[in-house]
């Protein structure tokens, strides 16, 4: 039995671990940091189970599936109950904060749609759920000082419509780039190198936030016609 062909799927299941424990920590320990630090390890695993079934050439309709099923929890369920959880403990516990868990329901809508569509090999149609995700720890980590300028209410409003516009971006149509090793010369790469140094500069000047700022220059960056390869 080739024991390579096991590998990919040990790095998805290692993603869905993550996933489970941000979700754990977010529910029972009530440590926000530990949580996000864990959907980030989620979304590194994520990267490198495709990036390594690839290079192996042990590539499967199940290992497509599993990745799938593990990219709904680490990056629907457990950055929608990280919001959540602030979001509830801002408004009084209102109903009205369960709105977030569209974004959940629309990860898996758009796994779905990926899945089946073979025009996403080297690029994007729609915000890839990982950096949904990553806009959303962002998000929670920016509640307090939002709330305290705009306050709870219309925070929580703000969020809910958030929750629906990056919904929409999951299944939409929108052409995204992608980090999927290619051969092409650097002119052509210049939007994955852009947004990696804005990154860089807004998670060494904004923390956690600066997930959330990178995430939105992905979007913006993404309307920006490529240059020729």
């Amino acid at each position: 039995m080739s024991i390579k062909k096991h590998i990919p799927n040990t790095i998805t299941c290692a993603n869905l671990l993550s996933g489970v424990l941000a979700i754990v920590y977010t529910l029972q320990e009530r440590n926000l940091e530990c949580a996000a630090w864990c959907i980030v390890l989620a979304a590194v695993f994520d990267f490198f189970d495709g990036l390594v079934a690839r290079a192996l050439g042990v590539t499967s309709p199940i290992g497509k599936d599993l990745d799938s099923l593990a990219d709904v929890v680490s990056f629907g369920v457990a950055p929608a109950l990280l919001v959540y959880q602030g979001l509830s403990t801002l408004s009084g516990g209102s109903m009205l904060a369960y709105g977030v868990f569209i974004l959940p329901a629309f990860a898996a809508l758009r796994l779905a749609k990926f899945n089946h569509d073979e025009r996403q090999t080297m690029s994007f149609l729609g915000l890839p759920v990982p950096s949904n995700a990553l806009f959303w720890i962002g998000a929670s980590f920016a509640l307090e000082s939002i709330q305290y300028t705009i306050g709870p209410q219309l925070t929580l409003i703000t969020y809910l419509v958030l929750a629906v516009l990056f919904s929409a971006l999951m299944v939409s149509d929108l052409p995204m780039f992608s980090f999927k090793l290619k051969k092409a010369p650097l002119k052509a790469l210049w939007r994955q190198i852009l947004l990696v140094i804005i990154a860089i500069v807004a998670i060494l000047t904004r923390g956690w936030f600066g997930c959330s700022l990178t995430i939105i220059a992905y979007v913006f960056l993404s309307l920006l016609p490529a240059k020729e390869e």
